[in-house]
């Protein structure tokens, strides 16, 4: 068994997290901004609470978004929050949230730079690689894990599985599936200081 800290658990992907955790018997402490229905409270930009609650745990999984900051300020912020704390806590394992637009492609080309890709969100998507940037100036054993496309919102069922694949903007996956591939690197640490898409 392990003791995992998820950061976002009122989100769905957080949510999800949560439940697949403890669906595997570990011990998960769920956090969110504000305590309540069992949740801890703890912000993700600050470093010091993150620390306190990460002392004794063996993974922090974060799948966090704050829609009423600006990206280009939240995500380094929470990024060098996290990386700060889990250093002060010596927890070495990171789990990060990713965003399918910031994958690389079969070819190499980033997904959100491929030709058709909405470009409306791009702020947001290069907001978002940044902590992907921060993490590899880190020493931290970080993963970022990402539907390889979008989250399936049509079918959120939980299919039990799920393959590692370049970007690609037709991949989809449910929360539930990808909460799959999120714990397994906490329980099989398989990829490391990498950005992953996955589908069902």
């Amino acid at each position: 068994m392990s003791k995992i800290l998820v950061i976002g658990a009122r989100g769905r992907a957080g949510r999800a997290a949560v439940e697949e955790g403890r669906r595997r018997g570990h011990e998960v402490t769920a956090v969110a901004r504000t305590a309540g229905d069992g949740l801890v409270g703890g912000d993700v930009t600050d470093a010091e609470r993150i620390a306190e609650l990460a002392v004794d745990h063996d993974a922090v999984i974060a799948a966090v978004y704050d829609g009423g900051t600006d990206p280009a300020v939240f995500f380094p912020r929470a990024s060098r929050a996290l990386v700060d704390a889990l250093e002060k806590a010596q927890v070495d394992r990171l789990i990060w949230v990713g965003l399918a637009s910031v994958l690389p492609t079969a070819d190499g080309t980033l997904l959100m730079d491929t030709r058709g890709y909405p470009q409306e969100y791009r702020s947001f998507y290069l907001a978002h690689r940044t902590a992907l940037e921060t993490f590899a100036a880190s020493t931290l054993d970080w993963v970022s894990v990402a539907p390889a496309g979008d989250f399936d919102h049509a079918d959120p069922t939980r299919s039990g599985g799920y393959r590692v694949v370049p970007g690609d903007a037709a991949g989809l996956i449910s929360y539930a599936d990808l909460a799959i591939a999120l714990v397994d690197e906490v329980d099989q640490p398989a990829h490391h200081r990498a950005a992953l898409g996955v589908v069902v």
